[in-house]
């Protein structure tokens, strides 16, 4: 039933956008990119916090006129970053945190744009990259740790601003291609040509970058980092041949697909792994 009405809602919000774009598409474009961009969920509140993010120090950085969230759970001076993905936030880490603590480093999870406890509306990976970027700066993590687009910000991140500093990569079901989202997100609504031209024109001008060349494997074709890579077979959401496009491309790094972990890559197995790589 819920998928029904999902349909139908999606094909609903198409066709309106598509009746819209002949009397305005610009408007027609700032609505579409809007949806696009903006979490339906992922907000939590500071009053009701998980329990995952609890007991820990609380850090706030700004970013321009936003403010994003940071926890950290301190150890030694050796720190790992963790970025999670869509419409989720730091607390997304709590099974993989059970098998990092041990290590005794330090580490540090943020709250994406729009997601958590940070400000915004709008998320995308080079926004999400800027925040990695401010807050590195000062904690210069040695690990960094990605789920799914919070893979694909720290592919922007790095390709942008070269951290020599950042020694090894774990990329869980991270997407590559921003034009293989975009495509997805314009078949998912049925929108005509002159909207996903209009979006297309606007990614350029936003990003400053060719949709062709927006693509985290073509950026790690110069990483020097070790990384780690793990796709699922099954994963939905991100699909397996984006797992094999960053591990093809990238120079120094382990690839391990699994089968049956979907696209929340939980698994003891895997996180046993991951511990081993670092």
């Amino acid at each position: 039933m819920k998928k029904i009405q999902y349909f139908i809602l999606t094909k609903s919000i198409g066709l309106y956008l598509n009746t819209l774009s002949y009397i305005n598409l610009e408007a027609a474009k700032a609505k579409a990119y809007q949806l696009f961009s903006q979490p339906r969920k992922g907000r939590i509140k500071k009053e009701k916090l998980p329990k995952t993010l609890q007991n820990v120090t609380f850090e706030t950085f700004e970013y321009q006129t936003e403010k994003f969230q940071t926890y950290i759970w301190h150890g030694n001076e050796e720190i790992i970053l963790l970025v999670h993905g869509w419409e989720s936030n730091a607390s997304r880490w709590k099974k993989l945190l059970n098998h990092l603590k041990p290590l005794g480093k330090t580490i540090i999870a943020i709250d994406g744009p729009a997601h958590g406890l940070s400000d915004g509306t709008e998320f995308n990976a080079p926004k999400y990259a800027e925040y990695i970027n401010v807050l590195t700066q000062k904690y210069q993590p040695k690990i960094v740790i990605g789920h799914s687009v919070g893979g694909a910000a720290i592919s922007f991140y790095l390709n942008k601003y070269k951290n020599p500093t950042i020694e090894k990569v774990i990329l869980l079901g991270a997407p590559s291609d921003f034009k293989i989202l975009s495509d997805n997100f314009v078949k998912l609504l049925s929108l005509n040509d002159k909207i996903k031209a209009k979006l297309e024109d606007y990614y350029f001008q936003k990003f400053n970058i060719p949709l062709d060349d927006f693509a985290g494997h073509k950026f790690a074709e110069n990483f020097t980092q070790k990384a780690f890579i793990a796709h699922d077979t099954e994963d939905k959401v991100v699909l397996i041949d984006e797992g094999r496009k960053y591990a093809n491309a990238w120079k120094d790094a382990i690839y391990v697909e699994t089968s049956g972990l979907g696209h929340s890559m939980h698994d003891a197995d895997l996180y046993q792994k991951i511990i081993d790589f670092i």
